[in-house]
């Protein structure tokens, strides 16, 4: 974790403002992300990485967070992608992209238009030697600083197709902008797919989706700490208050949420849903006092508070579900 706070302190926190006003976020920062072996943090030792534990991965996460949350959001899609290589029944896949990215040499980013609940956004279809894709993938990030996109689609048997897809336009694949008012410098866009064909050897895997599901615990809690990391930088700026204990204990909730089991988010009961909507709320909250405690310098262009709250903002609908955006609608309403 040291690495990832030389990072933040030296690299990440003194460009973010910055960042906020970029267009793209500088390849140099991702490039000193990976000099100091952080995309590899997530992947298997027998390939270079660290295999770190998820309790430590999301302590990294809120660590650069805290730096610059558009560079950390750009990075965090990365590791999904390197996990889903490790356990990827494809060998040649592994083969050819798992060391490049886990060095960092290669980067990766995340479209999963076919893994939400209800009628899928982004549909598969068999044909000879594999598939075609038809559909939409909104919210893909780092567009324009990764090299593959690993796409979620379903099958008309209602099953999930993983493939490892170059990131680049071409005409079976459009590319939309998304203008954001805060983390814009992320590259998010939206894809659109219209017959775009994918051969068998770009295939990760074919599975259910039960088994996307019951992970998402173990998902959501590297998501937690992009508001924890958002939370620690106010409670910096502020000063000493019990904002900080707050924080520490919301980690530990987190922690906790998935130690426990809890069973994915919007399926039942399970503290996971009720920490993320916590943790987004304690980092609202605390973006709004240091606006408060820093006064009216806080609503200037240029100023870190004004920038921390339009990301808290941000924070209340990245990464929600069903059941966050109902505890979190909650915990405001009850204030």
């Amino acid at each position: 974790m040291d690495a990832a706070r030389r990072v933040s302190e030296h690299v990440l926190y003194p460009s973010a403002l910055a960042v906020d006003a970029a267009d793209l976020v500088p390849a140099s920062h991702l490039e000193a992300v990976a000099e100091a072996g952080l995309y590899g943090v997530a992947g298997p030792r027998d390939y270079g990485g660290a295999d770190l534990d998820l309790v430590t991965f999301s302590r990294v996460v809120e660590i650069l967070a805290g730096g610059c949350l558009t560079t950390t959001f750009v990075w965090i899609q990365h590791h999904g992608v390197v996990r889903a290589l490790a356990a990827c029944p494809n060998s040649q896949l592994r083969t050819d992209w798992l060391r490049h990215l886990i060095r960092g040499e290669c980067r990766a980013g995340i479209a999963l238009g076919g893994a939400r609940p209800g009628p899928p956004l982004l549909r598969a279809s068999r044909v000879a030697g594999g598939y075609l894709l038809d559909g939409i993938a909104p919210w893909v990030t780092g567009w324009g600083l990764i090299d593959v996109v690993y796409t979620l689609a379903r099958t008309a048997e209602g099953q999930l197709l993983a493939a490892l897809l170059p990131a680049r336009a071409g005409d079976q694949l459009a590319v939309s902008s998304m203008r954001l008012v805060a983390v814009n410098a992320s590259g998010t866009v939206e894809l659109a797919f219209g017959g775009y064909f994918v051969p068998d050897e770009l295939v990760c895997s074919v599975f259910g989706q039960d088994e996307w599901l019951a992970q998402e615990p173990r998902r959501l809690r590297p998501n937690g700490s992009l508001a924890l990391g958002l939370a620690g930088r106010c409670c910096l700026l502020i000063g000493p208050s019990p904002l900080d204990a707050e924080v520490d204990g919301l980690r530990d909730r987190l922690d906790g949420a998935v130690a426990d089991g809890a069973v994915p988010a919007g399926h039942g009961d399970g503290d996971m849903p009720a920490a993320r909507a916590a943790a987004a709320e304690l980092a609202y909250r605390a973006a709004g006092t240091l606006v408060t405690a820093a006064g009216s310098t806080s609503i200037l262009a240029g100023q870190h508070p004004q920038r921390l709250a339009r990301e808290a903002q941000f924070l209340l609908v990245f990464g929600s579900r069903p059941a966050i955006k109902e505890n979190l609608l909650r915990l405001l309403l009850d204030r």
